[in-house]
């Protein structure tokens, strides 16, 4: 075999970093080693992977062609090793989330993936749907678990489970008290809402198409527990999933409302991998568990 595992990893950390430097503090090597280890795997091919402007190197198109067939490889790798040397077939996961889904659902499926011989390690990174996309594209998550539909042809968009967006207000709002709301009280409202480029907002937004124009948006806020709290505090009405709003409708301190039956907020969630992306056995088992929920 002509080339190393280690100088693969190379290619890949200075394909992330863009930087021989940091890609050689992420491995643990001297700067010398990694250039060297990088210039070895171009000559022996007679290839350039990377144009050279000054310290950063951007991948060219060759590089780009061949990262996502080295970062298979390196998982199946990784995971053969891990294999002899734990006697296990689950290893360490990374996992995105949007954030309905890692605040309310990712915690307990985390704790039972973590609870084998091995206690193999979960990260878990909570962000809007557009991040977590970019990241498993650019190979920085295994897999991600998303609550809005994205256009990506790198991605694979697998079903997970249905969801349903709720609207709702503090008990004292005086939309609390109509058995249902017309779409003139929808317009008249004033909305706390969840930022451009989450999941629930695009939901929301097709729900209310035709009205989007109209509505009296007070506030945009990235996490869910904000919105519910600005609601409580009677500053406007809300929209979120049905998931982060049970408990609250139990204690009684959020109430939900009932919008017109022609405003559809049902949805899906989803799991999305990267279509040249290894699908190891932890990958398989994590969205077990998810299913399981």
């Amino acid at each position: 075999m002509k080339y190393s595992f280690r100088q693969l990893e190379v290619f890949l950390a200075a394909a992330h970093f863009q930087n021989i430097t940091r890609a050689a503090e992420s491995l643990s090597m001297s700067q010398s080693a990694a250039s060297s280890a990088l210039k070895e795997l171009e000559n022996q091919f007679d290839i350039q992977l990377f144009d050279r402007v000054g310290k950063r190197l951007q991948l060219n198109e060759l590089g780009r062609l061949y990262r996502p067939k080295v970062e298979s490889l390196l998982a199946q790798a990784g995971e053969l090793e891990q294999a002899f040397s734990k006697h296990s077939e689950i290893g360490a996961l990374k996992v995105g989330a949007t954030l309905t889904i890692g605040n309310y659902l990712a915690v307990g499926v985390m704790a039972q993936y973590m609870n084998t011989p091995t206690h193999p390690r979960v990260s878990l990174e909570v962000a809007n749907t557009s991040t977590i996309a970019r990241r498993v594209r650019d190979f920085e998550l295994d897999i991600g678990l998303i609550e809005g539909e994205i256009q990506a042809a790198e991605l694979e968009m697998i079903p997970w489970r249905e969801d349903n967006l709720v609207a709702f207000c503090a008990p004292q709002h005086p939309l609390a008290k109509q058995r249902s709301l017309t779409d003139d009280d929808l317009r008249a409202a004033t909305w706390i809402m969840r930022e451009e480029g989450s999941g629930t907002r695009q939901s929301f937004e097709r729900g209310m198409h035709g009205l989007l124009p109209d509505l009296n948006i007070l506030l945009e806020l990235e996490h869910t527990e904000a919105i519910k709290r600005a609601v409580e505090a009677g500053l406007g009405i809300g929209c979120l999933s049905q998931v982060c709003l049970a408990d609250a409708f139990k204690r009684g301190s959020l109430v939900p409302l009932t919008v017109p039956e022609h405003r559809k907020f049902d949805r899906q969630f989803y799991f999305i991998l990267h279509k040249q992306k290894y699908r190891s056995a932890g990958i398989d088992r994590w969205m077990e568990l998810c299913r399981a929920l």
